[in-house]
């Protein structure tokens, strides 16, 4: 509760391009979902999407099975209300990552890049590689973004992790095969530079963890 009403509190007091992680199209993102080669019916969720436009840009590219999810259910009704008609097919889901009921094998391709960063706590952060182990089907994707090693140590008022690919794809383990990485700069809507490390990673095609 006390993390919702952290993040509920954010969005209701900054305008949606005001915020420091804001960018009007997510370009990496994009790419490393399009770089998986599934067909636009792939099922896609974007965990922490919050306001970002990401599911803007899905929707226009042509997927049709999209899902954002967030602790947030006042950012989730801001980014519903800019989609309008085109967000009428994709799934909203108001809830803390670590404890929603995903079903089982139910998502292709998960996207975050804004929720790992913030899991300080060893035990929260293994409750995550799990859920996302449960709701990946084998030989799914796990796109996963995450302030790199001379990114900001705090976002929002709350202390942050910082990794290199190396790290962060040593958080998920063995069962995760590193396809691709990479280390951009974020400029925030008031010109700081922010360092971020993307890691691409497939579910081994058997897994049977989850």
């Amino acid at each position: 509760m006390e993390a919702r009403n952290h993040w509920e509190t954010v969005y209701e007091t900054k305008a949606p391009d005001a915020v420091s992680w804001y960018a009007p199209h997510l370009t990496e993102s994009l790419a490393y979902i399009q770089k998986t080669g599934l067909p636009k019916t792939a099922t896609v969720i974007d965990v922490g999407g919050g306001e970002a436009t990401l599911v803007d840009d899905l929707r226009s590219d042509g997927y049709t099975d999209v899902s954002v999810l967030d602790i947030s259910a006042r950012a989730l009704e801001v980014c519903r209300m800019r989609l309008g008609e085109r967000g009428r097919d994709v799934r909203w889901i108001a809830a803390n990552v670590l404890e929603h009921g995903f079903a089982p094998k139910s998502v292709d391709i998960w996207h975050d890049r804004a929720v790992f960063h913030f899991l300080m706590d060893d035990a929260q952060r293994k409750a995550y590689v799990r859920q996302v182990m449960h709701a990946l089907r084998p030989g799914g994707y796990a796109i996963v973004g995450t302030f790199g090693p001379e990114g900001p140590e705090q976002c929002s008022g709350l202390p942050v992790a910082r990794y290199d690919a190396d790290a962060l794809h040593d958080e998920f383990g063995g069962s995760f095969h590193l396809v691709g990485s990479s280390t951009s700069v974020h400029t925030t809507p008031w010109g700081a530079a922010q360092q971020f490390v993307y890691c691409f990673c497939r579910l081994a095609p058997r897994c049977i963890g989850g």
